[in-house]
């Protein structure tokens, strides 16, 4: 049996989750948390096989649980969840080491597939998810060698940006104005040479830039 961890902070969804792990003979539900404060020490401790994360986490955002856990544990497989295709947030999680992701709306069996195909290295997600990491890795090799050095402040929009906060969230964290996230958000992309958010996630985590 697969050892399955779930992380959801609403209480109706994490119980429907659990209900559908437990209807599969080929998973064993070990744990499920309402938030990822403690994963290092809850992987640890459940020595969880697959993890179903939720991208959106209070305290620590799920992209950045995934870094935390990728880290350490690098052989768990985990399986973002969604509510919606949101392409940079969904892009960022598999950068960081997710292997695939389901929209919160698939059906249970949707739900176990996913997490049986994420088990034997399988990476469930749509084509348009599938195409822009496959870009990244087409240009994994080609480095950023002639962009302006980032600011602190630009440095530390990105950092969030990377972890998977919305501008608004980026705004509340660092304290600072929404107009001016904007402002930090045209130079880094006028100095890495991109056009979106998505881009320029995939030049930080290329060029170890965060």
């Amino acid at each position: 049996m697969i050892r399955v961890n779930i992380y959801e902070d609403q209480s109706e969804i994490r119980e429907l989750l659990i209900e559908t792990v437990r209807s599969s003979s080929d998973l064993l539900l070990v744990n499920a948390y309402p938030n990822a404060k403690e994963i290092i020490e809850n992987t640890r401790k459940d020595k969880p096989e697959v993890i179903l994360m939720d991208i959106q986490m209070p305290g620590i955002s799920g992209i950045e649980a995934v870094q935390l856990v990728k880290r350490q544990y690098p052989h768990i497989q985990i399986c973002m969840q969604t509510v919606f295709e949101d392409n940079e947030k969904i892009f960022a999680a598999i950068c960081s080491g997710a292997s695939g992701y389901i929209l919160k709306d698939s059906t249970p069996e949707k739900y176990i597939n996913a997490i049986i195909d994420t088990y034997q290295g399988g990476s469930p997600m749509t084509p348009s998810i599938a195409r822009k990491v496959l870009t990244m890795f087409q240009n994994q090799n080609t480095k950023v060698t002639d962009f302006v050095e980032l600011t602190t402040g630009e440095k530390n929009v990105l950092e969030l940006l990377v972890k998977g906060l919305s501008y608004k969230m980026i705004a509340a964290d660092l304290g600072v104005s929404f107009p001016t996230v904007n402002f930090h958000l045209k130079n880094i992309y006028k100095k890495l040479h991109v056009n979106s958010a998505t881009e320029a996630i995939s030049k930080a985590l290329v060029n170890n830039l965060v």
